[in-house]
Parts: C-alpha cells; sequence; structure tokens
C-alpha cells in the first residue's frame, strides 16, 4: 500500500501560505491515505498516484479505483437509514425520537452505553468506532508512561512496573471507555459515511463523486486542521 509522504509534498493554496507537509508527523500523513484507502475499500500502487498533482486529481485516483457508476445518491441519508434500523433492532426504541438531531445520549444511556454499541455494531456488520475514554484518563495514563520511560535511567524495576500498568491502564481506557466525541445521529451518520463509505452506500455498485471529494477534504482538514473552504480541486499536492 503506497505512503502518502511518498508522492505528497507540499500543499499550495490559493492566497495562503504554502503548507509543507514535511512539517507534519509522517505517521500522520501516512495514516491520512490509509483510511481513505480503507474507507473506500481500494488500495493504491505506486503508480497510480505518480502523476497526482492536485486535490481534485486524489479524488479522481480514488474514483478511478472504485470503477463504479456515478450517481447521486446521499451515503450519509443510507447511514442515518442504516443506523435507525440497526437501532430500532437492537432496542426497540421509537421511531419518532430516531431522527437526524437526536442526541446519542439520549439513544444511548451510559449504564447500558457498551453493551448496545456493541450489538448495533454487529447489526451493522462494522465497527462505528464511537466510543472514547475520558481526555483526563488518557491524560494521566500517558503522564505515567512518559514520567516511567524517564525513569528507567534511574529505577528500572520500579519504572517498568509503571510502564506495564499505564500501558494496560490506556488499553482498557480504550475498552471501556464511554465518551461520546459526537453528539447526535446525524454527526453519526456523517460519522460512518466517511469511514465506511462503501458500505454505506445503498447500491454497492454505484459512487457519488461528489461526495468522494468532500469525504477526502474531511480527512485532509481535521487531521491537518486546514479550512475546509481552502481546499479546493486545484489545491497543489506537490
Amino acid at each position: 500500500m503506497v505512503s502518502l509522504s511518498e508522492f505528497v509534498l507540499k500543499v499550495n493554496f490559493k492566497n495562503n501560505p504554502v503548507i509543507n507537509l514535511n512539517n507534519f508527523d509522517a505517521g500522520e500523513i501516512d495514516d491520512v491515505l490509509m483510511k481513505i484507502q480503507r474507507s473506500f475499500d481500494i488500495r493504491f500502487e505506486h503508480d497510480d498516484l505518480e502523476h497526482v498533482k492536485t486535490f481534485g486529481g486524489l479524488c479522481d485516483a480514488v474514483v478511478k479505483k472504485l470503477k463504479l457508476k456515478n450517481t447521486e445518491a446521499c451515503s450519509t441519508q443510507h447511514a442515518f437509514y442504516m443506523l435507525r434500523n440497526a437501532i430500532n433492532t437492537t432496542i426497540a426504541a421509537d421511531k419518532g425520537m430516531i431522527k437526524p438531531q437526536t442526541r446519542l445520549d439520549e439513544i444511548f444511556p451510559r449504564d447500558t452505553r457498551l453493551q448496545v454499541i456493541d450489538e448495533i455494531e454487529k447489526e451493522l456488520g462494522f465497527k462505528i468506532n464511537l466510543l472514547k475514554p475520558k481526555g483526563s484518563v488518557v491524560f494521566i495514563f500517558s503522564l505515567i508512561l512518559g514520567a516511567a520511560v524517564i525513569g528507567l535511567f534511574f529505577w528500572p524495576t520500579i519504572s517498568g512496573a509503571g510502564i506495564v500498568l499505564s500501558l494496560a491502564g490506556l488499553i482498557l481506557a480504550g475498552k471501556f471507555g464511554k465518551e461520546m466525541p459526537v453528539k447526535t445521529l446525524g454527526d453519526l451518520a456523517e460519522k460512518i459515511s466517511k469511514e465506511h463509505y462503501r458500505n454505506c452506500r445503498r447500491n454497492a455498485a454505484t459512487v457519488n463523486r461528489a461526495e468522494v471529494a468532500e469525504k477526502i477534504k474531511g480527512y485532509f482538514s481535521r487531521d491537518f486542521f486546514l479550512e475546509p473552504s481552502v481546499v479546493t480541486r486545484h489545491s497543489r499536492l506537490n
């Protein structure tokens, strides 16, 4: 699988300063392309991106890989219907309350949240990656981990135990976290339609080219803290 850092050198936005992606962490850059390939269920080879020079060219490369008929069907809308059906099947919720603006904490009470979301994921057939640990918990265990790593030079036995403890804490926090970064059912539908685009198409043999660009733009703007309005088809990638 090709690495984004192998072909992206800089992003040059009209009327904006040049943003050199080499200033970003290489792992973050590669992660963006991994997310794109995973969402659209494609795999780039080295020559697929050899002549890609613009953001629009990258979007076109994704569409070319998909080799699907273009339709205007909305994947986010279908993702919402999929979620609604899964929720109704799992918890028999009142259909009147299942709307895009419905708050997730109304559907997923904290005390049963882990179990219900696990059942909904089984119904959907893929992970929605909704739940996260509290930021304060992650911070504390990360702080312990950092201190333990430094302490290895002075108290290797104690620090080794601290590393094991902090890593175990982070793993458990991730497994049993109950925080929801997105707040409404509509937000969740948008999230899963971006992360599982192919799974959220009503007709898996079609693609909405305009949506492809918006989903990819979302990764660029979120992961690199770029304003979505400055990422256009003509934005230079190298």
